[in-house]
């Protein structure tokens, strides 16, 4: 016999694992984002006089 399906559970889990998801992607964004800024090279000072 099958199951009674559980949609709010179901809804929950999908809205976890897309959280989940987008929180890994913004991670290795600024992960990214900070190797670059450490990688390039520093901006010679200005004299603005």
């Amino acid at each position: 016999m099958a199951r009674t399906p559980n949609y709010n559970f179901e809804r929950q889990e999908r809205e976890r694992l897309k959280a989940q998801k987008l929180a890994q992607k913004a991670a290795d964004k600024a992960a990214a984002k900070q190797a670059a800024a450490d990688a390039a090279p520093p901006k010679p000072p200005t004299d603005d006089q």
